[in-house]
């Protein structure tokens, strides 16, 4: 029987995750069908406070990745559903932006929607995402719907009669419309250009199959397309080092144009060019920039608290933007990009390091297919003039070095000890004359002659990342000899340098 708690525990962030089938050794299933089952129940309650309208006149559809044990986790959520005589669309494999579309598009228009996906977690993980017209809810909504969830029971209901319908083929024609009208070639506006996709064999597939090869594009090389919840290839992760191999291996031995790989849920993405040099993380940001300056002149860029100093000297120098540097966490970057835009600032984009990146032009959705599909439409244009992508980047200014620590907090109350470490470091560096970064939204980000660190609490767990960064050989071992200076005496934290 599951507790409150159980059920309280199962809140990421703005996000519900936990461990749904067996077969890790030492990760027992906190994240049975009962619970999704009562947790669909509470977001029912939620969402029909929310919008004033009652259970009976609601359309919730439902969407889910590749993982294993989507079958089970969809049929217990439609069944909490239906139970509640909400009106369901079933998706199946779909995207997570594609399920927030579903309330956008004049052919489904339901009043919110429950994505299933656990993103690139291992495929003994799952979750739930939700979102209403106002986009993915906050974390204090998940924990509302949680709550409501430990006053529920589990219910049962018959789900044979509810509506299946192809929402990724409804998406795609979206998203094939943008680049056709953008690019205004006519029916096969990428013919001639030479695209590989990686989608890791999660959900984004259909980037290959609906989207590039209908709009005239050669996407031989294309890899791990077909869904497999297993992950037999490589977790379906732009930031994973072997996952990016992957998609360099594959652009430089068919000799593509560009690489495109995306995470799980297609929430994000990352490239890879010609010459199989990578795009993410800075790079990414950088390009993304360069590709929507022209549109939003000296306009704002949000991004997380990780980015380099050589970033923000590209966008504010080359690109004649204003670079916003905030804190970890899409959510945090998505939010203050909306702020700013409601206060009458600019901002066409907030990003993160990580690949999840949002446009105030696409409903500030993080989405990476249409991250894609903007530098698709720049690729394109480039081509036609005899150039490529690479030079939108060109000056970006990349660290000689870069590395990251994390540092395990071994204190019950992790988030108290980290904030007195993070006011103590702070301390100790003014007095050693250490410069801090103003502003500065996370952590304590210290500026060095060659480089800079940025000591930060982690948004959920008991550790405290040390990113460094350095202009010079052999510069982060100097600055990280300096931040040890400044660590001493913190008994609960663990250093490993």
């Amino acid at each position: 029987m599951l507790t409150d708690k159980d059920i309280m525990k199962l809140q990421n962030g703005s996000d519900v995750r936990g461990i749904a089938v067996e077969g890790v050794a030492d990760e027992p299933v906190t994240l049975p069908v009962e619970a999704v089952n009562r947790i669909a129940g509470g977001f029912v309650q939620w969402i029909t406070k929310k919008l004033g309208k009652p259970a009976n006149r609601l359309k919730i559809a439902v969407g889910h990745d590749s993982r294993i044990s989507a079958p089970q986790i969809k049929d217990a959520t439609i069944k909490a559903l239906v139970a509640n005589e909400v009106e369901v669309l079933d998706c199946g494999l779909a995207s997570t932006p594609a399920m927030f579309m579903s309330i956008i598009f004049d052919d489904t228009k339901v009043d919110g929607s429950i994505m299933l996906t656990a993103s690139h977690l291992p495929f003994n993980r799952n979750g739930m995402k939700f979102f209403t017209k106002d986009g993915g809810l906050e974390k204090a909504d998940i924990k509302d719907v949680l709550t409501c969830a430990t006053k529920l029971e589990e219910v049962d209901a018959d789900i044979s009669n509810v509506k299946k319908f192809d929402l990724i083929g409804l998406y795609s024609n979206h998203l094939c419309k943008i680049i056709r009208d953008k690019l205004n070639l006519g029916d096969k506006p990428l013919a001639g250009m030479h695209v590989v996709v990686d989608a890791g064999n999660g959900a984004g597939g259909f980037f290959a199959t609906k989207i590039l090869d209908k709009l005239g594009a050669n996407i031989s090389g294309s890899q791990f397309l077909n869904p497999d919840g297993m992950f037999p290839n490589h977790i379906p992760n732009p930031e994973d080092k072997v996952a990016m191999a992957a998609i360099q291996k594959a652009v430089l031995e068919n000799k593509a144009d560009l690489g495109l790989i995306f995470d799980t849920d297609v929430d994000r993405m990352s490239a890879v060019l010609s010459d199989g040099e990578e795009v993410n993380r800075n790079a990414l940001i950088a390009m993304m920039a360069a590709v929507l300056a022209p549109d939003y002149p000296n306009s704002t860029i949000i991004t997380d608290s990780v980015t380099s100093d050589g970033l923000t000297k590209f966008l504010e120098g080359t690109l004649h933007l204003k670079h916003h540097r905030f804190k970890r966490g899409y959510k945090n970057v998505i939010n203050e990009c909306i702020r700013l835009n409601k206060a009458g600032t600019v901002s066409p984009l907030a990003i993160e390091t990580s690949g999840h990146g949002a446009l105030s032009e696409n409903y500030y959705l993080d989405d990476g297919a249409y991250l894609a599909v903007k530098l698709l439409i720049a690729a394109a244009q480039a081509k036609k003039k005899g150039q490529n992508l690479a030079a939108l980047i060109e000056k970006l200014e990349q660290p000689a070095e870069a590395v990251e620590y994390r540092l395990k907090i071994k204190a019950e109350d992790f988030k108290a000890y980290g904030e007195k470490v993070l006011e103590m470091f702070k301390n100790r560096a003014v007095e050693k004359n250490i410069k801090l970064a103003e502003p500065n939204f996370e952590g304590v980000r210290l500026i060095f002659a060659d480089g800079w660190a940025l000591l930060r609490l982690s948004l959920h767990d008991p550790v405290m990342p040390l990113n460094i960064e350095s202009n010079v050989k052999d510069g982060c071992k100097k600055i990280t000899a300096s931040i040890k200076e400044l660590l001493t005496d913190f008994d609960m934290l663990i250093i490993p340098f």
